[in-house]
């Protein structure tokens, strides 16, 4: 269905185990389980879409290569892959293992040749990451910074960039609201798909971003908010499928 928004469950994966970080931060996950477990309740509870992150790979610490494959395989839904997706062969092997599409985080900003390539060639099945801080793009796993966002965002765009996943690094994990002064700086500065990511805590954050769709916000990824119980996935769900009011503000206030 088209003017929608899209809801993204997110199932991060560390060490084997599904967690949630707080503003991306080593050591303060907390633990939710099987990943597996999680991604197949997800998808029986009416998710269309997972945004499966490989935690280790992004932070250059090892891989869970073989979970997250195995989670792809079972999936009867749309997966989304993020994390360590940083040259042709990891981007190659996610879209094998059945991945609709690939995130591309930190490889955009230390390898553009490649990435502006990669945007061409493979269309809708690749977004680029832009996890920002203060204007400044985060990388290698939010440790240091990458230059300011507007600039990459610019040549992104002549490269042709279908969709950006946009996280707020401040306020991700920490269920204080998604950013969005950030989200319409962005929207109104590209041609392509926004993905919302960061700070959802509440159905009344969801049904601002679904007021958002007219200005190219497609959708929204939900971690911390759905794993500690803020509100349900089909609760959720049934907000981002709502028409959007008539009086929505095409630009809430900045939060």
């Amino acid at each position: 269905m088209t003017g929608e928004l899209t809801l993204l469950p997110a199932v991060d994966v560390q060490g084997g185990r599904a967690v949630q970080l707080q503003q991306g931060v080593a050591n303060s996950e907390r633990v939710f389980g099987d990943p597996l477990e999680v991604a197949q309740r997800w998808q029986d509870l009416g998710a269309q879409w997972i945004h499966l992150v490989d935690l280790d790979a992004a932070f250059g610490r090892g891989s869970n290569t073989e979970i997250i494959s195995s989670i792809v395989e079972h999936m009867n839904i749309d997966v989304e892959v993020s994390g360590g997706i940083r040259d042709q062969r990891s981007l190659e092997s996610a879209l094998a293992a059945g991945a609709t599409r690939v995130n591309i985080g930190t490889a955009a900003l230390e390898d553009p040749q490649w990435c502006d390539e990669v945007v061409g060639r493979y269309g809708e099945q690749v977004a680029i990451g832009l996890d920002v801080r203060d204007d400044q793009l985060a990388a290698r796993g939010w440790t240091r910074q990458g230059g300011k966002v507007l600039d990459v965002l610019a040549r992104l765009e002549d490269a042709g960039c279908k969709r950006y996943v946009v996280t707020d690094v401040a306020s991700d994990g920490m269920l204080t609201g998604p950013n969005y002064e950030l989200l319409g700086r962005i929207c109104a500065r590209t041609q392509g798909k926004v993905v919302a990511s960061g700070g959802i805590a509440t159905l009344e954050d969801l049904r601002r971003l679904r007021g958002l769709v007219p200005i190219g916000v497609e959708g929204a990824i939900v971690g911390t908010a759905l794993y500690v119980g803020n509100f349900t996935l089909p609760a959720a769900l049934e907000i981002c499928r709502a028409p959007i009011p008539a009086d929505s503000s095409p630009m809430p206030d900045s939060h």
